[in-house]
């Protein structure tokens, strides 16, 4: 079992896959979600837009989590989740962001990826304060290590302010 924080460019990451901090769409967005898109090239809008819809326009409910290959990129897949928008914590938010990166790791588990790198989940434009998002991170990717220790997964921040919050939530946990 290993959790380990970096600061990188997710896009850049030769892992088995590569968590999206998606919209319900997956037809890509701001962001990380833009970033991967345009990093794994116009396959990547195809295999989204193939993918059935649960509703018009949404693909994948929020906490959920699919997979698509990663095309151009060098991860070979992409996992695509949904996190919560924050509306002040009272809206089951916490509840849904465990869910994203226990889904996905559940997915790459079934396609037997074991190198998985996630960013920081809802910490963009959806307003979830980073230090909460971090512990529930922290705290749900170490609860999923216990059901499949081969995993290697992998924290990305962005920045060193991120990084910070992250190594914080790693020695708090």
């Amino acid at each position: 079992m290993t959790l380990r924080n970096i600061v990188a460019d997710l896009t850049t990451l030769a892992q088995d896959a590569i968590v999206n901090a998606a919209n319900p769409s997956l037809l890509g967005g701001g962001g990380v979600d833009g970033a991967i898109h345009r990093a794994a090239g116009p396959a990547l809008l195809a295999a989204c837009r193939a993918l059935p819809e649960h509703s018009p326009g949404v693909r994948c409910r929020t906490g959920e989590a699919v997979i698509t290959p990663g095309f151009a990129l060098p991860a070979r897949y992409v996992i695509h989740t949904v996190g919560p928008v924050w509306r002040g914590g009272d809206r089951d938010e916490a509840t849904l962001l465990a869910c994203c990166y226990r889904n996905a790791l559940a997915v790459a588990a079934r396609h037997a990826l074991h190198r998985v790198a996630f960013p920081a989940i809802s910490c963009g434009v959806y307003g979830y304060p980073p230090e909460a998002a971090a512990a529930v991170a922290v705290r749900s990717v170490r609860e999923a290590l216990a059901q499949w220790p081969s995993m290697q997964v992998t924290l990305c921040a962005h920045d060193a302010a991120m990084a910070a919050i992250l190594d914080n939530a790693l020695s708090a946990a």
